[in-house]
């Protein structure tokens, strides 16, 4: 009997160094089998012509109130010694324009246009179904931990749209493009309804993370750039997609921004704890297409440094105003300073050092891309302001 239970471990442990072994040479193969849709491509009817008046149609807008997500505000962890010597966390609201978070006196007035990323993960579709309350669900979550460093504009649009399902990113059949093209075809109704619906004097900050980068710099290179009102736009923040400063960053018609207060051009970064392994993300851009028309090979890509809102460079974690902790469903956080450093290495991912506790979302390689945001939430905070303070002196008129 106890040789047959010995056999039975052997058995088991044999069958789980197996199942790591597929697990670690076709990750990515049956992570596409569970996620590509095995459908045909169904064409996405137009939009309802100004579908985008309808307040339903978007996450956040002018007018939503509490229920905005975008317009969460976390509060500030601090450290504090209890009757017994031992230290507990306790916490207090976050001023909007603290000078903690690197805020001094009043932002102008700006609009913010943020395109979320990939919150649908259905394979029943290529496209996300407008009202699929489980991708709604995660929308509204990545909304409030992601467009929150942005509160401080007078306006925060976000939309519902058509999305790529996650599926689509993990094959390279025409179907995936296909969806891409009916999402933006989404995000571009949306954002001409935006910009007739600020005044036309307003700056604006273009944001994006992920699918929603993507997005995002197809209206720098079709819509943004040389347009009349492509002088209003202070910064984009295409995160969360590496960008080729040789192949892409020509296109879009903006520079990367090289300094903290440099307005009219577009920061990127991609969050990956030490050790870091971005091969998988790395065959794939290299095998891409730029935006010129070349493959984008080993061509350098774009990483600004969060803690410094600069091109490059290396910051110690001191330097981190505040890195937004969840909660294990993401539903809440608190800030924590003092917490992630930031590296531009020169493979341009952005390397966080040993890996923070931020949740049960890391991906495979040690990839913060989730959390590509709230790592830096104080940081972006006072970033965007900076930027639209320096928009608002350089468009003063002078005496």
């Amino acid at each position: 009997m106890a040789r047959k239970f010995l056999y039975f471990i052997a058995i088991v442990i044999v069958l789980v160094f197996a199942a790591l072994i597929v697990l670690r040479v076709w990750s990515q193969e049956l992570t596409a089998f569970v996620f590509v849709p095995d459908v045909e491509f169904v064409e996405q009817e137009p939009l309802q012509e100004n579908a985008y008046q309808d307040p339903a149609m978007w996450y956040s807008r002018p007018g939503i109130g509490v229920n905005d997500p975008a317009r969460w505000q976390p509060a500030l962890a601090e450290a504090s010694a209890d009757e017994g010597g031992e230290e507990t966390t306790t916490s207090r609201p976050v001023d909007p324009r603290s000078e903690a978070l690197g805020v001094t006196g009043d932002v102008p007035a700006f609009a913010v246009f943020f395109i979320h990323p990939t919150s649908y993960r259905g394979t029943d579709n290529w496209n996300a179904p407008i009202g699929d309350e489980e991708a709604e669900r995660i929308a509204r979550i990545y909304i409030r931990g992601m467009a929150s460093p942005f509160n401080a504009a007078e306006e925060i649009w976000a939309p519902r749209y058509r999305q790529a399902t996650l599926g689509a990113f993990l094959t390279t059949e025409p179907e995936a493009e296909m969806a891409l093209d009916a999402a933006y075809a989404d995000v571009l109704e949306a954002f001409r309804f935006f910009l007739d619906s600020v005044a036309d004097d307003t700056p604006i900050v273009l944001v994006g993370h992920s699918q929603g980068s993507l997005h995002l710099m197809r209206l720098l290179r079709e819509e943004v750039k040389d347009s009349d009102y492509a002088s209003r736009v202070v910064a984009s923040y295409a995160i969360g997609w590496p960008i080729s400063v040789e192949h892409d960053l020509p296109a879009l018609g903006v520079p990367a921004c090289a300094t903290a207060s440099q307005t009219g051009c577009i920061l990127s970064w991609s969050s990956y704890a030490e050790p870091a392994d971005p091969s998988a993300v790395m065959e794939s851009y290299s095998a891409s297409t730029g935006f010129d028309g070349e493959l984008r090979g080993k061509s350098q890509i774009l990483c600004t440094n969060p803690l410094t809102g600069t091109f490059g460079g290396i910051e110690d974690k001191d330097a981190n105003l505040g890195t937004l902790v969840p909660e294990d469903d993401m539903s809440n956080g608190v800030l924590v300073p003092d917490a992630v450093p930031a590296r531009c290495a020169d493979n341009g991912f952005l390397m966080i050092g040993d890996p923070p506790e931020m949740g049960s979302y890391v991906l495979p390689g040690n990839n913060y891309h989730v959390y590509d945001i709230p790592l830096f939430w104080a940081n972006t905070k006072a970033d965007v302001a900076r930027r639209v303070a320096a928009f608002a002196d350089d468009t003063s008129p002078t005496d």
